[in-house]
């Protein structure tokens, strides 16, 4: 008999997909058995008394039993449940169709302007980053739009910059005034981990409710854990795919506290210990595999900007440490700045461009000097004036700075609605040393 024949026998309808079982739940995972699995396979959970399915991921495999994080909550999850292995695994569908749109973490629209179309490429959501040595150099600018950042902490197209900042500081105002300001040309933005109401304020206040050419990916606080997480690499994805296509992407990201906060969580219910403020190892080895599949090449590039929430102020936080150790640059938003009134809230002294010598000229280069110089000897002579003790005349280069203090500061500062173009901004350099 040959195979042709044995095919012919067999019935279709009596065929069964392979499945396996739940065999235990607890807080927010699954332990399941009877599927051949490896860490990081995507299976589908369908209940038996419900009649619903949901995605999740597997983390962990001990023996014959694997452990299961799904996207959703487990309310209605039962002993015996079946579990489904994806063969395809994780997948956003991505297409110039994604532009003006807003999706959840998997890449589904959530906006109820109906199913996303001009799709051409079903991307994966892990990916390893480049080769180090397919990247290209930083030496272009990246202009955005905001006058202390282009003048003082100048960007590179392909840059890692991390904005830090207290909660209530300003971090979303300064991420709305890049996204408008900035040259790219796609812009992709990711919410993770925010309040619900977030959402539409972020686009109708800091966007001023244009969406053009922008792709808005939101995971909020109140959905689960896997979903902050992969929320992040679904926005890295959308941009890999545009930058590929030969775009200049900005791809903006808050916060990457939250995003290791949901990494924490599923990180201690599959039973790592806790190394740093509850933080699991997981968390520190994920930042740079998110972090680094930013970048350019020889097609486009990724610039990146990722806000991270400092707790309690604190600029030596495990996440604000590590994140400073693999990014290219930061930008410090103070608490004392926003007090004052000073609008963005952008600590110069504390901040820093890695790129910035390598992608300005050399006059604004030596201005930029200038200017820090200028700034630093206001910060270390500040208690002296106010109480009086200091009186003109007795240091020349502090009477230079102090007469320049009222034109720092308006140069320094920005309206939220306000863009200034790069060419104007250096016009407005110049004129601070007049």
């Amino acid at each position: 008999m040959n195979i042709d024949e044995i095919l012919s026998k067999i019935d279709p309808s009596n065929l069964t997909i392979a499945f396996g079982r739940i065999t235990n739940i607890s807080a927010i995972t699954l332990t399941a058995t009877g599927l051949e699995v490896a860490v990081g396979d995507i299976v589908r959970i369908e209940s038996n008394q419900k009649l619903y399915s949901v995605l999740g991921m597997v983390t962990t495999i001990d023996g014959l039993f694997f452990t299961i994080v799904p996207f959703s909550f487990i309310d209605g999850f039962r002993v015996d449940d079946k579990v489904f292995l994806q063969r395809d695994g994780l997948t956003i569908k991505c297409g110039y169709g994604l532009l003006g749109r807003v999706v959840n973490a998997l890449g589904e629209p959530i906006d109820d302007k109906g199913k996303i179309r001009d799709i051409d490429s079903h991307e994966p959501i892990n990916k390893t980053s480049m080769s180090p040595l397919s990247r290209g150099i930083i030496d272009k600018r990246f202009a955005t739009g905001v006058k202390p950042i282009d003048a003082m902490l100048t960007s590179g197209k392909g840059q890692k910059v991390g904005i830090f900042a207290g909660s209530g500081v300003g971090k979303s105002t300064l991420m709305g005034m890049i996204v408008k300001g900035c040259e790219a040309q796609i812009k992709v933005v990711a919410l993770i981990g925010e309040r619900g109401r977030e959402i539409p304020e972020f686009i109708h206040y800091n966007l001023g409710g244009n969406l053009e050419n922008t792709v808005l990916v939101t995971a909020t606080s109140d959905e689960s854990a896997l979903m902050r997480k992969y929320g992040a690499f679904t926005a890295m994805s959308i941009a890999e795919y545009f930058r590929d296509r030969g775009h200049d992407v900005l791809l903006m990201m808050d916060s990457v506290t939250r995003f290791a906060m949901a990494q924490r969580e599923i990180g201690l219910s599959v039973g790592e210990p806790p190394v740093s403020r509850g933080y699991p190892p997981s968390v520190f080895a994920l930042l740079p595999q998110l972090m680094e599949r930013a970048g350019n090449n020889e097609k486009g590039s990724i610039t990146a900007f990722f806000t991270v929430l400092v707790d309690g102020d604190d600029m030596n936080d495990p996440i604000a440490d590590q994140s400073r150790s693999i990014l290219d640059g930061h930008i410090v938003l103070t608490r004392d700045l926003t007090q004052q009134g000073f609008y963005p809230p952008i600590n110069i002294l504390q901040s820093a461009s890695r790129v910035m010598d390598k992608v300005v000229t050399k006059e604004q280069y030596n201005d930029f000097l200038k200017l820090k110089r200028v700034l630093s000897l206001i910060k270390e002579n500040e208690v002296l004036v106010r109480v009086g003790a200091y009186k003109a005349g007795m240091d020349l280069e502090l009477d230079a700075a102090m007469s320049k203090k009222d034109k720092v500061r308006e140069f320094l500062t920005q309206g939220s609605n306000e863009v200034v173009s790069y060419d104007d901004m250096l016009e407005r350099f110049k004129k601070v040393f007049e």
